[in-house]
């Protein structure tokens, strides 16, 4: 259970939620996600039959909370908790011993767990409230112990708290019910994020298509498809200059078009899989038509990964397989087996229950999406900005990947259900398990090559889930990339941090995640070069820049980013 506090590193743009989890739990009350239920009863008669070792652990803890008050304790936070920073948790003697009492506590709670010894999905769930638990109750989250709340008291005169009180008011009058992680008016999507310049060139019930303008002189005949998350907009690929994965493969010669899905609303409820599948089968032959090009290369993320497997599946059993010249996935798992939380959380009746609340609504609101997200990650995501927005009474700092968190999306009824019962039965790793407009999915069929991304501290989707899911893929050449970052700072990774790395190697089935790591060879720096070059051997010929965007059919319908990502 032991965090930390984020530092400079620290990439807070790992917020997106494991996909089950999202969709089945964020139809529930605030106190039906925190309550583990069963798995609390399981824990405290697991517990109850090792009388000797919970006596053991009182003492233990018993005799350290006295030497604490002797003030001969010389327990200290861990080297990457910044919570206690503040010169005042150790200069003070009332506040040292304050904060050595709780990580004491912390400590014990942690043994506690691992003495329990549940099983995989008790201890999943346990996990979750218990880290919630602990870090609510750490004394840097209480206004009266604070000594950044009282140096910032001092310093405004009072207007701190002011602050901090107004903020709690308007945070926690509607969803999402946590701090806000960046001010709503820190960008503007079109002028400071998703500002590369395109048009809009296809415009459908379900999404916008956008092709780039080339940023150079000659491009590579095969066009690359951006096919973004349904969950979130899709500027993820497309943030600040510098940090925009469409601005860079634009600089490499490629030929970019990115899908725009709409933000549905109640009157959307019946679009389902197939809906979204049929709108990825058009936005590749729209891509073919407009370059001229027999084959398209497709990248696709996250849930936006899954939908574009299955739709190659179904292209490769209708015969159309190799109009897809090859597929990156990123942070995408298509085997849910142990993928995570979320696949603990997973059961035939929570899912019945989600499904009926969707239903009701005709969507998932993307709002108690987002608010799941913030507790995946209690520490980071929400007492780090209660300190700062309420007990400080600051406005946090702008970071583009939490303004695009925070602009959130809905998910139609149907898509939902489709969604949590496939990834309820994890129906994708078995052929003929799941079907895309009418036809079996079979993963094996997507023989294209294929190159699939993961994150190493990706908390959200386990980069041995991702491995597997490379795995299911039918491709001769398939390709695993293992980013040293997290869930979305594995893609948001522009070249220049120093600190970036990650390991590459062929997918070969027969070892397992960890074999398949020692295997691996690392490299220095960040994988975008690496796919580039990866992506101009699938890219064809040299062929020069289009003077124009669009086509006959497809002519221009409005600068990018588009209209779609506008609507809330």
């Amino acid at each position: 259970m032991t965090t930390t506090q984020p530092t400079a590193d620290t990439d807070d743009g790992e917020i997106a939620a494991p996909l089950d989890l999202l969709l089945v739990n964020s139809t529930k009350s605030f106190a039906r996600r925190m309550l583990p239920n069963g798995a609390l009863a399981r824990f405290t008669l697991a517990l109850a039959g090792q009388p000797v070792t919970v006596a053991e652990r009182g003492a233990g803890l018993a005799g350290e909370l006295a030497r604490i008050v002797a003030g001969r304790s010389d327990r200290a936070p861990g080297r990457g908790d910044r919570r206690f920073s503040d010169p005042a948790w150790q200069g003070n003697p009332l506040l040292r011993r304050v904060m050595q009492s709780y990580l004491a506590t912390s400590d014990v709670a942690e043994q506690l767990f691992i003495d329990a010894d549940l099983g995989y999905k008790d201890a999943e769930k346990m996990k979750f409230a218990l880290d919630n638990l602990v870090e609510g109750l750490a004394p840097t989250n209480n206004p009266l112990l604070s000594p950044l709340g009282w140096k910032a008291m001092i310093d405004t005169g009072g207007l701190s708290a002011v602050r901090g009180a107004r903020a709690f008011v308007r945070d926690m009058a509607s969803r999402p019910r946590v701090p806000a992680m960046v001010d709503p008016g820190a960008y503007s999507v079109g002028e400071t994020v998703a500002t590369t310049r395109g048009t809009v060139i296809l415009r459908t019930r379900v999404f916008e298509l956008i092709q780039y303008a080339p940023q150079t002189t000659e491009v590579r005949q095969a066009p690359l498809l951006l096919v973004p998350p349904v969950i979130n907009k899709y500027y993820i690929m497309d943030l600040a200059p510098d940090r925009s994965l469409v601005e860079y493969y634009l600089r490499g010669g490629q030929q970019v078009f990115a899908v725009s899905w709409r933000n549905p609303q109640a009157r959307h409820r019946d679009w389902g899989m197939d809906k979204y599948g049929e709108a990825i089968v058009e936005a590749l032959d729209t891509a073919a038509t407009v370059t001229g090009s027999e084959k398209v290369n497709v990248f696709a993320t996250c849930s936006g990964g899954i939908l574009t497997a299955m739709t190659l599946a179904h292209l490769a059993a209708s015969g159309r397989g190799d109009r897809v010249g090859s597929l990156t996935l990123g942070v995408t798992v298509l085997d849910q087996h142990h993928a995570g939380f979320a696949s603990a959380l997973a059961d035939e009746r929570a899912a019945a229950a989600a499904i009926r609340t969707s239903a009701h609504k005709g969507y998932l609101d993307g709002r108690a999406m987002a608010e799941m997200f913030a507790w995946l990650r209690p520490t980071d995501l929400v007492w780090r900005y209660w300190v700062n927005n309420y007990i400080q009474g600051r406005s946090p700092a702008p970071f583009d990947v939490l303004y695009w968190n925070a602009d959130t999306t809905r998910m139609t009824a149907a898509l939902h259900r489709d969604m949590v019962m496939m990834g309820l039965h994890n129906e994708l790793v078995t052929p003929g398990a799941a079907k895309m407009l009418g036809t079996p999915v079979d993963l094996g069929a997507v023989t294209c090559d294929s190159y699939v991304i993961g994150g190493i501290a990706d908390h959200i989707c386990p980069w041995q889930a991702t491995y597997r899911s490379a795995a299911l893929l039918g491709g001769k050449d398939n390709r695993y990339v293992l980013s040293s970052s997290g869930h979305i700072a594995s893609l948001v990774n522009p070249p220049g941090n120093r600190k970036a790395s990650y390991r590459t190697a062929p997918v070969d089935a027969e070892l397992t995640p960890e074999e398949w790591m020692e295997s691996a060879e690392k490299q220095a720096g960040s994988w975008w070069p690496d796919h580039l070059a990866w992506l101009d051997a699938h890219g064809g010929d040299l062929v020069p820049a289009p003077t124009a965007l669009g086509a006959a059919g497809f002519e221009p319908l409005a600068p990018a980013p588009g209209t779609y990502v506008l609507e809330s």
